[in-house]
């Protein structure tokens, strides 16, 4: 599709406002909009919390009288459904917008095409495509959970320069630095779950919680196949914080499960794998309470687990220029491995920051 430089110009800037959205929109997915008349940007917008006014609506109010005659450009298909709100499509036509340019279609399936249809019906001319696999990559965990059913999933984890995660005593505080741990609270208030292992609760007794002002924390999973959280542990004293989802199998003792349910914990239940937590069956459920993106923080049994199942979308590796050494020191990733290089897993799309000392390498994995 041929699109002009006028066309990418105000859709990169549709993107640019999308991306405000993130952490606080979903399971809705970011989405901005652009009003232009005569060459000149009349309204714009983005969907900034969940429930509230989409972006299309938000470019419209601005605009307001030169929406007439005007073109929008929106980041995703319009909506053509009532949900949380009406149908952006009856605010376009209603607003005498004669052009929409959008990126992709709506993968989710109550409204995926009828949007454009409309608009079409009511002789608004629509182009589609502008910067498609930019708007897809924006929205990949909205895009994974309609297609799916399954939430986006980065694996997170810091290490030593000789790739160690801890030392042969379990001591892992605080391998990076207080702003590579700073980034990761940014990440925490952008997700909806965070998932660790029981292990992880008893070494560390963490909070998993975003500790940065405004901040959103995420709901915290934890994969505790026999229901062994500690009642006393910190996490269950901070439940009112953010929920608390604790994942057993079939035969987790049911008075542990009990006490946990008394405590306002939400227990979900997996097929048993190998006396574990089904981590398939899990992120299933996971999926159909529409928990859009998660992230894994460990340890080294969950991450592993998450590795070689291939339920991984994207990781994130932080880096320190350290050396801890050890045999018994912990890596991130165990478990048998493959028998010949060729056959690891590729990680493209990679990014590097610096935080202090610290590199973080991020990346997609190859499916």
């Amino acid at each position: 599709m041929i699109t002009s430089d006028a066309d990418e110009k105000y859709m990169a800037l549709a993107l640019e406002l999308a991306e405000k959205g993130r952490g606080k929109v979903e399971p809705n997915p970011m989405v901005g909009a652009v009003l232009v008349k005569n060459g000149e940007i009349t309204g714009k917008g983005y969907h900034q919390v969940f429930g509230g006014a989409h972006a299309e609506i938000h470019a419209i109010n601005e605009g307001r009288v030169n929406c007439k005659g005007a073109t929008l450009y929106v980041s995703m298909e319009p909506c053509a459904h009532y949900g949380k709100t009406a149908p952006c499509v009856d605010a376009i036509i209603k607003s005498g917008i004669t052009k929409v340019v959008t990126t992709v279609i709506d993968p989710n399936p109550i409204t995926s095409g009828k949007g454009i249809h409309k608009l079409k019906e009511a002789g608004i001319e629509v182009t589609l495509g502008v910067m498609k696999s930019q708007a897809t990559r924006l929205n990949s965990p909205f895009f994974k959970l309609m297609q799916k059913g399954l939430p986006y999933v980065i694996v997170k984890w810091a290490m030593s320069l000789d790739g160690k995660i801890a030392t042969q005593t379990g001591d892992s505080k605080w391998i990076t630095t207080e702003e590579s741990r700073a980034y990761v609270h940014k990440i925490r208030g952008q997700v909806d779950g965070i998932v660790v292992g029981i292990n992880t609760v008893l070494r560390d007794d963490p909070l998993l919680t975003c500790r940065l002002e405004g901040g959103r924390n995420p709901r915290r999973i934890i994969i505790d196949s026999n229901a062994f959280l500690p009642l006393r542990s910190r996490i269950l004293n901070t439940i009112h914080e953010s929920e608390i989802i604790v994942a057993v199998n079939k035969n987790a003792q049911q008075g542990r499960i009990e006490k946990l349910e008394q405590l306002g914990c939400t227990i979900i239940q997996t097929r048993d794998k190998s006396d574990r937590v089904d981590l398939k069956d899990l992120f299933r459920k996971l999926g159909k309470m529409k928990l859009t993106n998660i992230l894994v923080e460990g340890g080294s049994r969950v991450i592993t687990s998450i590795i070689e199942e291939r339920l991984a979308d994207k990781v994130i590796v932080f880096i320190a220029p350290i050396i801890i050494g050890g045999e018994e020191a912990q890596s991130p990733i165990l478990g048998k491995g493959v028998d010949t290089v060729d056959k690891a897993m590729k990680i493209n799309e990679i990014t590097v920051k610096s935080f202090s000392h610290d590199i973080a390498i991020e990346g997609i994995l190859e499916c």
